[in-house]
């Protein structure tokens, strides 16, 4: 019996002039949905018409862009697709298209195949050579051909027999296939949002984050949701792969994903150039293509890392988030920043590049060394100081819950921070606006963490410091309330965050952050507090100020 799945997509298969492409554009119309052919996107790939490609190219070359281009398609939501006449012979094309749409068959004699053909050469303005039509009886050719693929359109889960029937009704009847295939779906979709704490909205298409206690074995369950399959490539570091590294594996391969695993060193360290040119070579070895997913099982700088990789390996390949950290969970697994360190500044080299899902198993904290738990506190206190009071207020009531990680009320506080990131992300993908204000104390934190060379402090003790001297600025500009600034850092404290820090030269500190990636005309923009709960921009702050606020949390 055939697995049901979530569907948003509506696939056409079928023979040549069955009508799939008008029939998908007209179908597309009526739902609101957008249309996309295959053959028109193998052309848009390759430069050339379809006929040249077979003529210079072959039709393996063909095949190959056929499948690229269904990839693609597929991996949209609310599209209708036109596919060609032989694209599904492919299995992998089958087994994708079950997986992603609701597969549609346009049906139609071979009579009526041979008088649209011949009525199109003959009446088209632009004719285009019809290999069908060639030899001495095109009709039992076409009949002998269409006998051979019947089987393969068999897999289609609705059909619409075309001949006698107009464009409009043939759309309708494609329509009414899609919520046939789609009444026994509800369960299913359910399914599909179990533990989804959001679902982050970008311009490069939506992605879906889910947060809860346990969820790594359902892994390969959301990555088939997401319409991903094949070969995983999982980078992880060497520390959590020994503790979550055969689970993850055992997950994947259940799903009949095939499992490559490449280890970097742990820390900070290792998020430099050379360790991207090692796993490049890594992909190389194991031949990986466009089709294959890269899975990041790590803390933050795993997903930097591994992000970074997937945004530039053969110009972009899927990836899938899957934090084991706090900080990774809370805040650096959504949004698409993707970068490595240079050796003047943190996250210097980089992209936005979203990844297809976040799954966070809250669970997997459980086996995290105190200080890396503790620190990751830092990013949810800082979520709630900068957009959310009521937020901020449920961490000062609940904080012994919290760190003994209750795992309901642990989840939720997880899922709210999310939450809170995706709408800022939402907003503003790229960072051109709203979406500074989610680095709220890392503009000292990043200074510390350079002049520290990265050795000494964990992010987030770096910006629970670099918090309070923003908090402090505030103040010092007028903006905040002292009570205010003796809220936050009664809170770090409680949550056993650092606030103030020694070890470290000040000159060094000041150096990092002119090159922080927060400069705009070469003048630094400071995220500060208003109010709990309100983050401000100021570009004007005197430099005299700033230096007394890092002369209070760096101890000399």
């Amino acid at each position: 019996m055939r697995r049901r799945k979530v569907s948003s997509n509506i696939a056409l298969i079928g023979f040549s002039a069955t009508g799939k492409s008008i029939v998908a554009k007209k179908v597309a119309e009526y739902m609101n949905w957008n249309f996309i052919d295959t053959d028109d996107e193998i052309v848009r790939f390759s430069g050339k018409a379809i006929p040249e490609i077979f003529e210079q190219d072959g039709e393996d070359k063909f095949r190959q862009l056929e499948r690229q281009a269904l990839r693609q398609a597929c991996q949209k939501g609310n599209v209708v697709i036109a596919t060609g006449g032989g694209a599904i012979l492919d299995p992998r094309n089958q087994e994708l298209l079950l997986k992603t749409s609701t597969v549609v068959c346009l049906e139609a004699r071979a009579e009526t195949i041979y008088q649209r053909l011949l009525q199109d050469t003959l009446y088209s303005s632009n004719p285009v050579v019809r290999p069908l039509l060639a030899g001495d009886n095109p009709l039992e050719r076409i009949g002998q051909l269409k006998a051979f693929r019947q089987p393969y359109y068999a897999m289609a889960e609705w059909t619409v027999h075309t001949d006698n029937l107009t464009l409009e009704e043939v759309s309708q009847e494609v329509i009414k296939g899609w919520r046939y295939a789609n009444r026994h779906r509800k369960d299913e979709a359910q399914s599909a949002k179990a533990n989804l704490a959001c679902e982050v909205k970008t311009a490069t298409g939506p992605y879906p984050v889910f947060v809860g206690w346990g969820l790594l074995d359902k892994l390969e369950e959301k990555m088939k949701q997401a319409g991903l399959s094949g070969v995983a490539n999982v980078i992880s570091d060497e520390t959590v792969f020994s503790v979550y590294g055969t689970q993850v594996r055992r997950a994947l391969e259940s799903g009949g994903f095939i499992v490559n695993y490449c280890l970097v060193p742990p820390g900070e360290a290792t998020k430099n150039i050379d360790q991207a040119v090692e796993i490049y070579d890594f992909l190389i070895e194991h031949r990986a293509e466009r089709s294959d997913v890269i899975v990041a099982l790590g803390g933050g700088m795993v997903g930097d890392l591994a992000g970074f990789v997937a945004a530039t390996y053969l110009r972009g390949l899927s990836w899938v988030q899957v934090p084991t950290s706090l900080v990774g969970m809370a805040d650096a697994s959504i949004g698409g920043k993707v970068a490595i360190d240079h050796s003047r500044g943190k996250n210097l080299i980089g992209a936005f590049y979203q990844p297809r899902l976040v799954l966070a198993d809250v669970q997997t904290l459980t086996t995290l060394p105190q200080r890396e738990l503790t620190s990751g506190w830092a990013e949810i206190i800082k979520h709630g100081l900068i957009l959310d009071s009521v937020f901020f207020e449920f961490l000062e009531a609940n904080v012994e819950n919290l760190i003994r990680l209750r795992p309901e009320i642990t989840s939720k506080v997880i899922a709210r921070s999310a939450s809170i990131k995706a709408q800022v992300v939402a907003e503003d993908e790229r960072e051109v606006g709203k979406r500074i204000i989610l680095n709220y104390g890392h503009t000292i934190a990043h200074g510390l963490e350079a002049a520290s060379k990265y050795e000494h402090f964990l992010h987030g003790e770096a910006v629970a410091v670099g918090m309070i001297g923003a908090a402090k600025l505030s103040h010092r500009l007028g903006l905040l309330s002292q009570s205010a600034v003796e809220r936050q850092k009664a809170l770090l404290e409680k949550f056993h965050l650092p606030i103030d820090c020694s070890g470290v030269n000040l000159a060094d500190v000041l150096t990092a952050m002119e090159v922080d990636k927060k400069v705009r005309s070469k003048v630094i923009q400071w995220v500060l507090l208003e109010d709990i709960g309100k983050a401000v921009v100021h570009g004007d702050v005197p430099a005299e100020e700033v230096i007394n606020v890092l002369r209070e949390v760096i101890k000399s």
